[in-house]
């Protein structure tokens, strides 16, 4: 009884102190309500470069060019890297990338399915358009010529590939040379890097003839001797390379990128460090009829349909 006595005043003395005069109860009004707001962060701006050389080439290509143009236009710009030609157009038909940087031939595939072409580049020929160049060993006796490309074996890049195969296609057609006149027709393996695959393939005897985009070669030079290789002959020259954006992309979005693009001068230094190391010399306007000339070639192939650009 005296502990249950002590306890009770115990219990009623910190009571006294915890309404003492010194702090004084208030009321809450539980009727009334603060409506509060989240800060969510604006979903980034997604950007790929197709995956013709391995994702780190990739990336450092256009690691200062996404810099730039995040801090240009005030966006959030990430650099996402599909590992295939097939991969990179899916991802672009269901949303996933916002800004595509491809070749003609996958930009036609995806134009099919609403995207639009709004930038393309001067390549470091100084020129909007570029080109196949088919390539062998030096010291291979047998091919002096393209008409000698008959029967040989031939490793290309993708068939989805511009500058690595389809360009280079036209060329052996306007030359009397068809799909079936070819020992082997094959394409290189395993995600990225397949330009980089090419050469070495050829380099190493695996293949008789290569096909690579223009300004493929100089990328091995401190791979291999690139005076053991060859240049047999080139192909006709097509438009370049294409900026498009996907279905739906917001066009504000669009036009910010594409004045930011377009304001990259050779002329001053910091910009020029950008371009060269993206591998172009400037970005300028295109729209879709440009790539006319590339539908054009994909009937002359029996590529009417487009889905037998794969």
């Amino acid at each position: 009884m005296r502990r249950l006595c002590l306890y009770l005043v115990v219990i009623l003395a910190l009571a006294g102190f915890g309404c003492s005069e010194e702090e004084p109860a208030f009321t809450v009004n539980l009727s009334r309500r603060v409506e509060t707001s989240v800060s969510v962060p604006k979903r980034a701006v997604t950007y790929a470069y197709l995956p013709q050389y391995a994702h780190t080439v990739s990336y450092e290509r256009h690691r200062l060019l996404v810099e730039y143009l995040q801090k240009a236009t005030g966006l959030p710009i990430r650099q996402i890297f599909p590992d295939t030609f097939d991969e990179h157009i899916k991802m672009v038909e269901r949303g996933e990338i916002d800004i595509s940087f491809s070749n003609p031939f996958v930009y036609i595939r995806m134009a099919a399915a609403g995207a639009r072409a709004f930038a393309r580049i001067i390549e470091p020929t100084g020129t909007p358009e570029f080109y196949s160049q088919i390539i062998v060993r030096k010291d291979n006796r047998y091919i002096e010529k393209i008409t000698d490309c008959r029967g040989k074996r031939w490793l290309a890049v993708d068939p989805s590939s511009a500058g690595g195969y389809l360009y280079a296609l036209g060329e052996f057609l306007d030359n009397g040379i068809r799909r079936e006149d070819f020992g082997e027709i094959a394409f290189a393996p395993g995600p990225g890097g397949k330009q980089e695959k090419v050469v070495m393939a050829v380099y190493a005897g695996a293949y008789d003839i290569g096909s690579v985009r223009d300004g493929a070669l100089p990328l091995l030079k401190d791979k291999i001797d690139l005076s053991q290789i060859r240049i047999l002959g080139e192909s006709k020259r097509y438009p370049g390379w294409v900026y498009a954006h996907r279905p739906g992309l917001d066009p504000e979005v669009v036009n910010k990128i594409s004045r930011a693009m377009f304001a990259l001068s050779m002329e001053r230094p910091d910009d020029a460090i950008i371009l060269r190391t993206a591998g172009m010399r400037g970005i300028i306007p295109a729209v879709d009829a440009d790539y006319a000339p590339v539908r054009e070639l994909a009937g002359k192939l029996g590529l009417e349909t487009l889905e037998a650009i794969r």
